[in-house]
């Protein structure tokens, strides 16, 4: 009988944060696959079950097709619904043979740890990709939250944004968020200088004042 594939999102890195179905699925699978850090992550969770480390996308998909008999749970960061793996594997799985189970973004648990709701604020990526955020944040209602990376970083797109005379914004940094050496880091644009740093793994709120 073939068995549908679990798809887990193990939220924002810290396993206190997996939900029960996403546990739950995971020590019921026989074989677990993820990326090299994921699975790393998991260790701790696994009964001998076998591991399959994602590598070429097309590899996985055929070692999936070997292995349709089996109780296969992927593991993915965050939550499945956001700049994720589902959306390859929806194309070429068929979401049919899929059941997903998200987890937490790390953008929620930063906006948790704020005391903040999300409800008006914009979500993007600058993450590996080109977004517009000057005009986004012109748009946006109360702000917006950019997933970055090293050249996008919360310095960058501070300066960015005082070059275009944006001002009464706060940028809130969250680094490393939900692991012990979590940092956040709140300032006004105007002030970016005085926090210029390499700003580790992260997510940056760009709030507008009251």
């Amino acid at each position: 009988m073939e068995n549908k594939i679990k798809v887990v999102g193990l939220g924002p890195g810290n396993l206190d944060y997996l939900t029960g179905a996403g546990l739950k699925a995971i020590k019921e699978s026989e074989i677990v696959i993820g990326g090299k850090r994921h699975l790393e992550e998991i260790e701790s969770l696994l009964n001998n079950q076998g591991k399959y480390t994602l590598g070429k996308l097309s590899d996985m998909i055929y070692f999936i097709d070997c292995n349709k008999n089996k109780k296969i749970t992927i593991v993915v960061s965050g939550d499945t619904g956001y700049y994720s793996l589902l959306t390859y594997l929806r194309k070429n799985l068929g979401e049919e043979k899929l059941i997903t189970i998200p987890g937490i973004s790390s953008f929620q648990y930063l906006f948790g740890r704020l005391n903040m709701t999300w409800e008006k604020f914009s979500l993007y990526s600058v993450h590996g990709r080109d977004c517009d955020y000057i005009e986004a944040l012109k748009k946006s209602d109360r702000g917006i939250v950019l997933l970055t990376d090293g050249i996008n970083n919360p310095i960058t797109i501070s300066e960015n944004l005082v070059k275009h005379n944006f001002k009464n914004i706060e940028v809130i940094v969250g680094e490393r968020l939900s692991y012990e050496d979590e940092k956040i880091t709140r300032f006004q644009v105007e002030n970016y200088r005085e926090y210029i740093k390499e700003y580790e793994m992260n997510v940056t709120i760009l709030k507008k004042g009251d």
